[in-house]
């Protein structure tokens, strides 16, 4: 099978239960702590030691309020609400880890460009360079209501919006501060030379940034770029933007189309189709013998809130399932929320009719993600048929229960992976971008984030 290096990421949320609604309520979960910094803590040391490259951390700015018109349901599972910042939590893992990198989600549709730069840039300053940036543009039509907006905004537009925001980006990163504008000479009591920072001068349809950036260059300038936009929309932007796609798939067949239309975007772009790291969603569930682990899947099923599901899968489709009877088909439906999500169970496996009943107990563990049962070996063996025959290079780690399902992961299937070369021992960079990549800390020159580099003007006669 491939000896292509994997890549690994823990999917995490500031929040309970995240991708496996219901399963708060297992024993041995401990997910409802995520408002306390040890939980994040010691999360933190065990992917460090598991050699995790990062840890995603998803967030939506809205309640789950399809689902029979109401949030009632999402609120009383614990469908990704309560809901806390993810941004803050890095700087606690991050003082306990030296190479664990740290994707955080936030949305361009809802927060100024100007200080949403600031933000990411102490982050990485607080990380040494080890912070990348999910790019959303917020499906919940609830975020949109509560920021001030009549509706939802139509889902192609909140994509134009992400391309001028991240131009803004771009521009205070990569083009305000120059390398060596910051001396700090204090035998001169010069800290930084004020003809070396520039302003932007940036004016567009949705935003006009006329000033500099607000930070000096932090050790990456411009975050890791992930995004996990499917559509055909989301794609295009994906393939001029970002460095790591995340895609949600229960089905090999479903990933491999996926990843076969990001592939030929990316190129249509100039750019080569493997520099795109593409990542899907995999909850492990990880026994030291195959009944051990079939007998903790079963357990586990037997906390999956129907209820919960139908509450997170509303939210992702804008469909509310209530209207529906567990044995229906679900066909498509075009709307303002997450279209891949509803494409993925109606139209891109022409050899599955998917019932609703069917959705909702895959989405009860793992989500719009895959889950796999096994032992150690069976698990590893899995994901290099995902890797072989999908064409992914890694997986974002969803668990059922929290911490355990990383624990187990990290304990019982890495040592495999590593004695099959296809996770690394140890990390190979000091920020997150060259420890992904080894090609350093910035983008690379061909990106088309640099063309917004400073570029000093050359006086001839």
């Amino acid at each position: 099978m491939t000896k292509k290096r994997i890549y690994l990421n823990a999917f995490e949320m500031n929040c309970a239960g995240h991708q496996s609604p219901g399963l708060w309520t297992h024993p041995k979960d401990q997910s409802h702590r995520y408002k306390d910094s040890e939980y994040w803590i010691a999360l933190a040391k065990t992917l460090e030691k598991g050699r995790f490259d990062a840890v995603f951390l998803a967030d939506v700015l809205g309640t789950y309020d399809v689902y029979k018109g109401s949030r009632d349901a999402a609120v009383r599972q614990g469908a990704q609400s309560p809901v806390n910042d993810p941004l803050l939590v890095v700087p606690l893992m991050s003082a306990v880890t030296k190479h664990l990198g740290f994707g955080v989600t936030a949305s361009v549709t809802h927060e100024h460009p100007y200080t949403f730069a600031r933000r990411i840039s102490t982050l990485d300053h607080l990380t040494k360079g080890r912070v990348g940036w999910n790019i959303v543009t917020s499906y919940l039509k609830s975020a949109a209501v509560n920021m001030g907006l009549d509706d939802q905004v139509k889902h192609d537009e909140r994509y134009d919006i992400a391309d001028e925001y991240l131009e803004v980006c771009y521009k205070l990163w990569e083009g305000s501060w120059e390398d060596d504008a910051v001396k700090v000479d204090k035998e001169n009591g010069i800290f930084a030379d004020p003809a070396k920072v520039h302003d932007i001068a940036h004016e567009g349809k949705y935003f006009k940034v006329p000033g500099a950036h607000l930070c000096e260059p932090s050790p990456q300038r411009t975050p890791v770029i992930f995004q996990a936009g499917a559509s055909s929309r989301g794609r295009a932007f994906a393939a001029g933007n970002a460095e790591l796609v995340f895609i949600g798939a229960p089905t090999v067949e479903i990933a491999k189309n996926t990843v076969q239309k990001l592939r030929k975007d990316i190129r249509k772009t100039g750019r080569e189709p493997e520099e795109v790291k593409v990542l899907t969603m995999l909850v492990p569930i990880v026994g030291r013998t195959e009944a051990e682990a079939n007998a903790k899947y079963e357990d586990y099923k037997k906390h999956i809130s129907y209820e919960g599901a139908c509450a997170l899968l509303g939210g992702w489709t804008g469909i509310d399932f209530s209207q529906f009877d567990p044995d229906e088909n679900l066909h498509y439906v075009e709307n303002d929320a997450i279209q891949s999500a509803v494409e993925n169970f109606t139209r891109i496996d022409p050899d599955k009719q998917w019932t609703v009943g069917e959705i909702i107990e895959t989405v009860g563990i793992g989500g719009m993600g895959a889950s796999a049962v096994g032992t150690p070996e069976q698990i590893a063996d899995v994901m290099e048929t995902w890797v072989t025959d999908a064409d992914v290079d890694g997986f974002n780690i969803a668990y059922a229960v929290s911490p355990g399902t990383f624990e187990d992961f990290v304990e019982l299937v890495v040592p495999v992976l590593q004695e099959r070369g296809l996770v690394p021992k140890g990390y190979e960079g000091d920020t997150l971008r060259d420890n992904l990549f080894g090609n350093g800390n910035h983008l690379p020159s061909h990106h088309q984030g640099k063309k917004y580099a400073f570029q000093p003007v050359t006086l001839t006669e």
